[in-house]
């Protein structure tokens, strides 16, 4: 059975090796797709594979980085580890510090565990199904022995309260049409709005963590984006769900891009 600690301590032997790339003078590629790669991404994505591989020989991965994987060899797949190694690579770029690695499990075409750890931030954000949602600041100085030692070290989510304001995670400086949209039927409701801003999937644990109600996404994204944020907002008891039908986020779909979605909590 695949462990927290595990995935923990995988993550920050990634994100150590994303920081060590961090600190120096590095070029940037640019894919297929205009997307910025660095190579910190690559370092990042061999570390998580390496790891996943020796701890759990037996479970496919899927990652942003890795060879592209025909649909009729995973279509099958009964369960498989969604890894994006580095997401956020323009924030990486800009050197603000909101950038992730997103691990993430999933099980029958949904997410039952992920870890989201920001290097910059030391933070750690986790989640498991029938478990919850939990923070952990600090967590390279935190000596962890065992998964029920991260559990027990961690703050459960969500950490606030109920507001009389509703706060929407957006972009300020990229808003578009149809989040303004969504944010102007909130007002309708006479509801105040506050709209905040975070990078990469950190906006995911804005919800899950109760700093957001709401995150928007009328924009494309791929799989391995949104797994572990998703694991992590749902085990905490938010939701997400696709813009067109409201029904649950699901995974391993023949084409991997994203359509909308909103999370909430």
């Amino acid at each position: 059975m695949a462990d927290l600690l595990q995935l923990t301590r995988i993550s920050l032997k990634a994100g150590q090796e994303i920081m060590d790339v961090y600190e120096q003078e590095y070029t940037v590629e640019v894919k297929d797709d205009d997307s910025p790669l660095t190579i910190a991404d690559q370092r990042s994505h061999q570390t998580i594979v390496n790891g996943l591989e020796a701890a759990y020989p037996e479970i496919p991965i899927l990652s942003e980085e890795g060879a592209e994987i025909p649909y009729q060899e995973r279509k099958d797949w009964k369960q498989f580890w969604l890894v994006d190694p580095l997401d956020g690579t323009k924030e990486f770029i800009k050197k603000n510090g909101e950038f992730t690695v997103n691990i993430a499990l999933i099980e029958g075409k949904y997410p039952t565990m992920g870890v989201i750890y920001a290097p910059a931030l030391d933070t750690l954000y986790f989640g498991k199904k029938d478990l919850g949602g939990y923070k952990l600041e600090d967590v390279s100085k935190t000596e962890l022995q065992s998964e029920e030692d991260l559990i027990q070290k961690s703050q459960q989510l969500p950490l606030t309260t109920y507001s009389d304001v509703t706060h929407v995670v957006a972009s300020r400086s990229h808003m578009s049409e149809d989040t303004e949209a969504f944010i102007d039927s909130l007002k309708e409701d006479n509801k105040t709005v506050d709209v905040v801003s975070a990078g990469s999937s950190l906006k995911f644990c804005l919800v899950a963590e109760g700093k957001a109600d709401y995150y928007p996404r009328y924009a494309p994204t791929m799989e391995w984006d949104t797994g572990a944020g998703q694991a992590i907002v749902e085990a905490a008891g938010g939701k997400v769900i696709r813009h067109e039908d409201e029904e649950r986020f699901y995974y391993n779909r023949e084409n991997l891009k994203n359509g909308w979605f909103l999370v909430y909590r």
